[in-house]
């Protein structure tokens, strides 16, 4: 990858896929090596001086809005959002560094003796939701086919984690990858919880969050082993990955041989084990009324009324693909059947055939972008995850229309990600997602 984003050269005016191809190494030449999840020596927050788990640790940086920021802040001097999204509280992203070593030096933080993986489990009263491996993630070019990405990246986001991962000289919280496996590693990965947890505590989302650390060189090794000849899919994480790359490139172009900067804090699931959740995210579209939305849809698309929500969510989960609810006035209308001439004119023909229909890329394509006109950027397109009720909510109050989705396969992500493509921003949002906070990496300890 070119060192552009630590070099300063300005790469705002790239499009996604060009910037994407850089930094995650589409066409690059290969690195060599397998998928690799190494132990380190982790950093854990101190319950005895930090306070209870609950109040310092919270969901995944990109999951938190202003509101849920500040009752962060109210509920723990040493919540993680104040290293995370320092902004919040007013502070910079040096400050957040400097904060960072302060409470390693007042004991609110420990680092682990000796290098170690992690186990992470999130569970639902006596149902195991999650439970994975957390290490050091061995960078990998996408050339490679090793750590796969499924969407396209931005420099802004990138650009931030960089400044923020650089001033913190540590990995916050880790990216969640998945994996078929089912071998070594998801029995010694079952195994640790047969043990005394190093955390146990119950979160405000309802669930129990634990995790174990496995600090045998023999059980490193195993893992090492079973995992090298496999392969990975980013699941959540798309920019933090893309920032460890842009960071090692910086290293590198400094002249620092192999180090730490060559791997990433990962949480690494077996998805024969633990499959994922894979949930939809909505849209809100602000500028676009209900009614003109909904005119405009019935030139290319069968469009059904209903007057009871409950009922339009049930038609849309069993709609043949693609289809699509709007929502934001006074009822509801179930989206099928496009066009077929209209579906051949406005899908991209450089892409795959699964890929042009994909949900999210004919909801792009061909009615944001071509029935709608709508332009796609913030200001425009706002996003709601998982939930429908609230998406159509936030429309009304806002006099706009949301567009709930049916969420993606997995099969198909998977394949798209494996013919080197990727689908439509914001198209996944894979689950449970590990905690923030339970364990940070430090990259010069």
């Amino acid at each position: 990858m070119d060192d552009d984003l630590s070099s300063g050269l300005d790469l705002d005016g790239l499009p996604p896929e060009e910037f994407s191809a850089r930094v995650f190494g589409t066409s690059g030449p290969r690195t060599g090596g397998g998928l690799e999840l190494a132990p380190f020596r982790g950093v854990r927050f101190v319950p005895e001086i930090a306070g209870d788990p609950a109040s310092v640790t919270m969901p995944p940086y990109d999951l938190i809005d202003e509101a849920a920021a500040t009752r962060l802040l109210a509920e723990g001097g040493h919540n993680i959002v104040r290293l995370n999204l320092p902004h919040t509280a007013g502070e910079s992203y040096d400050a957040a560094g400097r904060r960072l070593r302060r409470w390693l030096d007042e004991g609110a933080l420990t680092i682990d003796a000796d290098p170690a993986l992690y186990v992470y489990e999130a569970a639902d009263g006596d149902t195991v939701l999650q439970r994975g491996l957390i290490g050091a993630l061995g960078l990998r070019a996408e050339a490679d086919g090793v750590v796969l990405p499924h969407e396209n990246v931005f420099p802004g986001p990138v650009r931030d984690r960089l400044a923020l991962m650089t001033a913190a000289n540590a990995n916050l919280e880790p990216i969640f990858l998945v994996y078929e496996g089912g071998g070594d590693a998801a029995r010694i990965v079952d195994g640790a919880t047969a043990g005394t947890p190093l955390m146990e505590f119950l979160a405000d989302d309802g669930l129990s969050h634990r995790l174990w650390r496995v600090d045998d060189p023999a059980l490193h090794a195993r893992v090492a082993a079973d995992l090298r000849d496999r392969q990975a899919l980013i699941a959540d994480g798309h920019h933090r990955y893309a920032t460890y790359r842009a960071l090692q490139s910086r290293r590198h172009s400094a002249g620092d041989g192999p180090g730490p900067w060559d791997s990433g804090l990962a949480m690494l699931v077996d998805s024969t084990r633990y499959p994922p959740n894979l949930d939809a995210i909505h849209r809100v579209l602000p500028g676009l009324r209900p009614d003109q939305a909904v005119e405009r849809a019935r030139k290319v698309f069968r469009v059904t009324g209903f007057p009871d929500e409950a009922a339009a969510l049930e038609a849309l989960a069993a709609a043949p693909r693609p289809a699509f609810l709007l929502g934001g006035g006074d009822g509801v209308h179930l989206l099928t059947e496009p066009d077929p001439d209209a579906l051949r004119r406005s899908m991209p023909s450089e892409h795959s055939p699964r890929w042009r229909g994909l949900d999210t890329a004919v909801l792009d394509h061909l009615l944001i972008g071509n029935v709608w006109n709508v332009p796609e950027n913030e200001d425009a397109i706002d996003i709601v995850h998982h939930d429908a009720s609230a998406a159509i909510a936030r429309a009304r109050r806002s006099g706009g229309t949301a567009v709930i989705l049916n969420p993606l396969k997995v099969e198909d992500v998977l394949a798209v990600a494996g013919e080197g493509e990727r689908v439509p921003r914001k198209s996944t949002s894979f689950g449970p997602k590990p905690r923030t906070g339970l364990v940070l990496r430090l990259l010069e300890p």
